[in-house]
């Protein structure tokens, strides 16, 4: 899978969670008489979309995904592309949290609430790290693939020749 296409899936799966939290933790609150946990709730998530745009403005790659960049390994050929099992086994926090969070915010819906806010603190935060790999794979002429490694090692990235663009 291209790294690009995996940060723009990491970004719009980390907001997809936060909408579904918060969507359960509205649904969870919605018969409370008392409406100080909602407008808790609602003063985090603002909070959380202020923090994720401040930790996200700006346009180059962050210091760990430059990194990572820098530290790829070099191939000649594609590597295998299977995005579903890329993605869960790059993923799995996200979707062990988004459920666990999800299970608990049931019974307690200040856990659902308080997880939409870090998942859109995530979401935001990345949102414009696949442009910066992007304009990065332009200038160098190289493409970068996240390579197969267990879930609980940290990712690498395999570098290949591509087309320069300037």
């Amino acid at each position: 899978m291209r790294f690009v296409d995996f940060l723009k899936a990491t970004v719009l799966l980390s907001a997809g969670s936060a909408t579904f939290l918060a969507t359960l933790t509205v649904l969870a609150l919605q018969d409370e008489f008392d409406l100080t946990p909602m407008w808790v709730a609602i003063a985090w998530w603002l909070a959380a979309a202020l923090i994720g745009a401040w930790l996200g403005r700006r346009n180059a790659a962050s210091p760990p995904i430059a990194r990572l960049l820098a530290d790829a390994r070099m191939q000649m050929s594609l590597p295998e592309m299977r995005p579903a099992v890329t993605l869960v086994n790059r993923l799995w926090p996200l979707l062990i949290s988004t459920i666990g969070a999800a299970v608990l915010g049931v019974f307690v819906p200040q856990v659902s609430a308080v997880a939409a806010g870090f998942a859109i603190i995530w979401a935001l935060a990345w949102r414009r790290q696949e442009a910066a790999v992007a304009a990065i794979e332009d200038r160098d002429g190289f493409r970068f693939y996240v390579d197969k490694t267990p879930p609980l090692a940290p990712i690498r990235l395999i570098r290949t020749p591509g087309l320069k663009t300037g």
